[in-house]
């Protein structure tokens, strides 16, 4: 990784709707595949990223100040774009108090926010670093992807010093479209990674255009590209752009998750599972993480 000395811009936000740092921080500092950047320290968050459209990293050191919430930007990426591609890796930039019309609509709805009352999604840093993750984990075991992934980060990302420690980025596009080839990764899946890179490159994994589209139709343009199904391109708008209202019915653990959450005896069909998503609206990609969150948390417990 290359080190860069870094200036700082200071930002203060005032969410909309409840906001809970800890339930951020505690999330990427325990998620492998987004979280591995993720500042562990109590207080504090500090992550790098490389903002949508731009081919150096900058990083941010976030802290909650009663109802305000600080964004200090370190590194060579222009501080505004940092601070919009931390603000929606957070769900920031996103009025929730809305999702508390959702959980008094439906009660199973209620009782996972009431075990969760000022969590809102975190996302991957970019759309880019998301899809590229999706790519690597196909029909590859989750811990073999994730050190492919990490060791992208460090051979070809950048490490920037956020409030005095070190955090490394996900590479910039730029970096990965230019290699033939990649250790340990299968030729054909390395170039649907270079043609992801490309097309990022090109402005289509954008965050703000991907939010920009209907959710249904940012999922089908990014299934042109090679490699990308239904399942890639989901998690692509739902855990890269941060879209709050996607329906993601090919997550293979949604089904099961709303089957024990509602108390059903078996899993909904697709059909079914759409018309329950339908009560969710405008927050249906909230639900869904919720829903993964309580059926990971239920088998914990009995684990």
């Amino acid at each position: 990784m290359r080190r860069r000395r870094v200036a700082v811009a200071r930002y203060v936000v005032e969410p909309r709707g409840p906001f809970s740092l800890e339930e951020a921080r505690r999330f990427l500092a325990g998620s492998g595949p987004a979280g591995h950047t993720a500042e562990a320290r109590a207080g504090h968050l500090h992550v790098a990223v490389v903002p949508d459209g731009s081919d150096v990293a900058g990083g941010a050191c976030v802290r909650a100040e009663g109802a305000r919430v600080t964004i200090d930007t370190f590194g060579a990426a222009d501080p505004e774009a940092t601070r919009r591609q931390v603000e929606r890796m957070l769900s920031l930039d996103l009025d929730a108090r809305g999702f508390a019309a959702v959980a008094e609509r439906d009660p199973v709805v209620g009782g996972l926010r009431e075990r969760h009352p000022d969590w809102r999604p975190v996302s991957f840093a970019s759309p880019f670093e998301a899809g590229t993750w999706f790519l690597l984990s196909q029909r590859t075991r989750m811990r073999d992807a994730a050190a492919i992934k990490l060791r992208l980060g460090d051979e070809l990302g950048e490490v920037l010093t956020v409030d005095g420690e070190e955090r490394g980025a996900f590479p910039a596009p730029d970096r990965i479209a230019a290699l033939d080839r990649f250790a340990g990764v299968a030729e054909r899946k390395w170039a649907n990674v270079r043609a992801l890179a490309h097309a990022a490159l090109e402005g289509r994994l954008d965050g703000e255009r991907l939010r920009s589209l209907p959710p249904e139709e940012a999922v089908a343009d990014l299934q042109e590209l090679p490699g990308v199904g239904p399942f890639t391109a989901q998690g692509i708008v739902l855990r890269g752009a941060g879209a709050p209202d996607l329906f993601a019915p090919d997550e293979p653990r949604i089904a099961k998750a709303a089957a024990v959450a509602y108390g059903l005896a078996e899993e909904p069909a697709r059909d079914e599972l759409a018309k329950l998503a339908e009560t969710w609206r405008p927050f249906r990609s909230w639900v869904q993480m919720l829903l993964r969150m309580a059926l990971a948390d239920r088998a914990q417990r009995s684990g």
